[in-house]
């Protein structure tokens, strides 16, 4: 027994001198939005802030004020807002058919899901970024923030239909069976008795897919036309001065205000994401 707590408490330990070197780039950033232009880019960038280098929050209005940051704002919102909501839709609604239709199509589909989870982007960024840029559908061209949402949809489908799937088995086809009996159309099916049920893998799909989204910064680079529009994790590389001369202070406090929505979020919905993955992975 004695030799089962020494070895939980040398896991202890080990794991939690890990999260702190973990955690340790993220309270430098965090102190060094605090601090004067001088003081980061010297050797004072690791020592805690000062009244003589303590800058409030200057570099946060700085950084605000600077560089378009209000509008990168709103295109990564936007992007991030309505690409989730896509693939929480459009994603739910393929698991459903693939669970109560049973043929070749709905297993083809489900397989196609799958095997896109294993695909790694970069094996297609090219061919994508080149397709974006001179595709044109009803006039609509894709190297914008307004359609970059639909190429999401695509990559985020594979993570998000596999495990809508695995918790769509746990549903019992009689409730439907019974809906449909009493009148309700395939679509008031799923709206009204489907969707519902299927809140708390809502919840855990949508955290994951919003930090994927919120935190991409290859994707948008690549499909944008970044000379007229610029998401949030783009911005921050254009934090430079005169000569080159990078802005550090500005910089940390878009770094700090890019990261908070989106730990905060997953902190709200953290319980969520556990049950959610583990449903849509083990029932049925």
């Amino acid at each position: 027994m004695k030799k089962k707590n020494g070895i939980g408490l040398l896991g202890t330990i080990f794991f939690s001198v890990l999260a702190a070197l973990y955690m340790y780039p993220i309270v430098m950033v965090v102190l060094n939005s605090l601090k004067v232009e001088t003081a980061i880019s010297t050797s004072g960038a690791f020592e805690l802030p000062t009244g003589e280098t303590f800058a409030g929050l200057t570099n946060f209005v700085s950084a605000i004020s600077s560089q378009g940051f209000l509008k990168s704002l709103f295109y990564s919102v936007f992007i991030t807002v309505t690409s989730v909501g896509l693939i929480l839709l459009c994603c739910s609604m393929c698991a459903w058919y693939i669970n109560r239709v049973h043929n070749l199509i709905s297993k083809l589909m489900y397989l196609l899901c799958a095997f896109s989870m294993v695909v790694p982007f970069q094996m297609v960024m090219f061919t994508l970024s080149n397709t974006a840029d001179k595709l044109d559908i009803f006039g609509l061209r894709f190297n914008n923030p307004y359609t970059i949402c639909f190429i999401y949809l695509g990559f985020g489908a594979g993570l998000a239909v596999f495990m809508f799937s695995g918790f769509m088995k746990s549903i019992p086809l009689e409730i439907e069976e019974a809906a449909m009996i009493d009148g309700c159309s395939p679509l008031q099916i799923y709206f009204k008795i489907v969707l519902p049920i299927l809140k708390p893998t809502m919840i855990s799909v949508g955290v994951l897919e919003a930090m994927w989204v919120w935190n991409d910064y290859l994707l948008p680079t690549l499909v944008l036309d970044i000379k007229k529009y610029r998401t949030i994790p783009m911005l921050i590389q254009y934090f430079r001065g005169s000569y080159g001369k990078v802005e550090m202070g500005p910089m940390m406090a878009c770094i700090v205000m890019t990261v908070l929505p989106i730990v905060i979020i997953y902190i709200a919905g953290q319980k969520h994401i556990i049950k959610g993955v583990l449903d849509g992975s083990v029932k049925g």
